[in-house]
C-alpha cells in the first residue's frame, strides 16, 4: 500500500489515512495521497504492460490493494469519429462499463473501501447513472443502499437502480437538495455519505480514466480533453491522474487543456470560469435534457475551475438543441450512440473550433460518459403492413 494521507484540498490539512472520513474541516473535498517514489519502483511501463488489463491494475496508485468489488471494469475503447470530425477527433467511450457508465469507476472504489471500513449502509442522491452504479456494487458487497432521485430522474435509471435492490425514492426538488436529506441522514448516522466528492475515494476509482487514456494513447497525452461536466469528479480526478503519472516517470509534462462542459439551461462552472471567479454560485431553475451534468452546485467547484485554468482550457456551455443534434449526427455519420452528455462534448468541440480555441489538427478526447441507449431516443420508424408491402416503395 502506497497511501501515506489523506489532505484537503482547500486547505492541505493532513488526515490519516486509516480512518473512515467524508469533508475536511473546512467542507472541502479530501484528496488521497501516495508515496509516488515508492510506487515508481513497481510501476512501469513494462509491469503495467503484462498486467491483466482493467482498472484494478494500476494498484500502486490506488487507495486498496486488496480484493476490490468488482463486476469486471475494463478499459474503454478510444474510437475516432472520423466522419464527424476527423482523424484527430477520439471518443472514449465509457458506457462498455458495468452498469454502462462511468460513474462504475469511482462508485467501485468508494463501495470497495465502505465494506474495507465495515460500513454497513450507503446513500447518496443521484440524476440516474451513479445511483444505479451505487446499487450495483452495493448489492455486490452486500452492503444497504439508498438512493434519492430528483424527479427529472430518466424512469430506466429509476427501475434500474431499484431492480439492483437499492430503497430507491424519487422526489422533488434538484439533485443539490437530495443531497442535502442524505448529509442530514448521515449527520444522524443513518448512513455513510457516499455523494460526489463528500467521500475520497470516488475520485480515485474516477481518476483511472486518465491513468488509462494514457497509456491507450502511447504515453502522449492528447492536446485537449473535452468533459461532461456535473460534480465534474472526473475532471478532477484526471488532472490529478496526470501529476501522479509524471511523479512516477511514465509521462512528461505536458497537459491536455481540459475543458469544462456544461448545459446552457445548467451552467454554474461556466458563469465561475467567465467571470474570473474561484467558486461557482448555485445555479437557479436547472433543467437539461443531459441529466448527468444537472448539477447546480458542485462541492468540487474551485477543483475544476483551478483544472480548467491552469491547463489553459476553457469551460463551455452549448444548447438543448445542439445537444440532440449532435447525438443524431455521431450516430448516422459514424454509427455511434452518443449519450447527451456525450453529445455536449461533441457541440463543445464544434463551438471551439468556432472561437479559434482548439484547431481540427489538434487530437481531442472527448468523454461518452454512458451508453446511448439507457436514454429516450426518437423513434423514426415507419409502419409497415406486410399483406400490401411493394419492396420497391421502401
Amino acid at each position: 500500500m502506497t497511501v501515506t494521507h489523506l489532505e484537503c484540498s482547500l486547505t492541505g490539512e493532513r488526515y490519516e489515512a486509516g480512518e473512515v472520513h467524508n469533508l475536511s474541516r473546512a467542507g472541502k473535498p479530501l484528496l488521497v495521497r501516495y508515496d509516488l517514489p515508492a510506487a515508481a519502483r513497481t510501476l512501469t511501463r513494462e509491469s503495467l504492460a503484462a498486467r491483466e488489463p482493467g482498472m484494478w491494475k494500476w494498484r500502486e496508485l490506488l487507495p486498496h490493494e486488496g480484493e476490490p468489488v468488482s463486476l469486471g471494469e475494463s478499459e474503454t475503447p478510444i474510437i475516432a469519429l472520423t466522419h464527424t470530425g476527423g482523424p484527430n477527433l477520439l471518443v472514449k467511450d465509457e458506457g462498455r462499463l458495468p452498469t454502462g457508465s462511468f460513474k462504475a469507476r469511482g462508485l467501485a472504489m468508494a463501495v470497495t473501501m465502505a465494506r474495507h471500513f465495515g460500513i454497513e449502509r450507503i446513500a447518496m442522491p443521484t440524476n440516474g447513472n451513479a445511483g444505479a452504479a451505487l446499487a450495483a456494487y452495493g448489492a455486490r458487497a452486500g452492503i444497504e443502499t439508498i438512493v434519492i432521485c430528483p424527479a427529472e430522474t430518466p424512469a430506466i435509471n429509476v427501475t434500474e437502480t431499484a431492480t439492483y435492490g437499492a430503497r430507491v425514492y424519487v422526489a422533488d426538488g434538484q439533485i443539490d437538495e437530495c443531497g442535502a436529506l442524505v448529509g442530514k441522514g448521515a449527520a444522524q448516522g443513518l448512513w455513510f455519505d457516499c455523494s460526489t466528492l463528500k467521500e475520497p475515494y470516488r475520485l480515485e476509482g474516477k481518476k483511472v480514466m486518465g491513468l488509462e487514456l494514457a497509456e491507450q494513447l502511447g504515453w502522449e497525452l492528447p492536446d485537449a480533453i473535452f468533459y461532461p461536466t456535473g460534480g465534474g469528479t472526473g475532471l478532477i480526478g484526471m488532472w490529478k491522474a496526470f501529476d501522479e503519472l509524471e511523479a512516477v516517470g511514465l509521462i512528461g509534462p505536458k497537459r491536455p487543456r481540459m475543458c469544462a462542459v456544461q448545459a446552457e439551461g445548467c451552467a454554474p462552472i461556466v458563469r465561475a470560469f467567465e467571470n474570473g471567479a474561484e467558486f461557482a454560485e448555485r445555479w437557479e431553475n436547472a433543467a437539461t435534457v443531459a441529466t448527468g451534468i444537472r448539477v447546480p452546485k458542485a462541492v468540487g467547484d474551485f477543483l475544476i475551475l483551478r483544472a480548467v485554468r491552469e491547463s489553459g482550457g476553457a469551460a463551455l456551455a452549448v444548447s438543448e438543441e445542439a445537444i440532440l443534434q449532435a447525438v443524431d449526427d455521431a450516430a448516422r455519420d459514424d454509427g455511434f450512440l452518443l449519450c447527451p452528455e456525450g453529445g455536449a462534448v461533441l457541440v463543445a468541440w464544434r463551438l471551439a473550433l468556432e472561437r479559434g480555441l482548439i484547431s481540427r489538427d489538434e487530437r481531442v478526447l472527448l468523454f461518452n460518459c454512458a451508453n446511448g441507449n439507457k436514454y429516450p431516443l426518437t423513434d423514426r420508424s415507419k409502419r409497415l403492413v406486410l399483406a400490401d408491402a411493394d419492396p420497391s416503395t421502401l
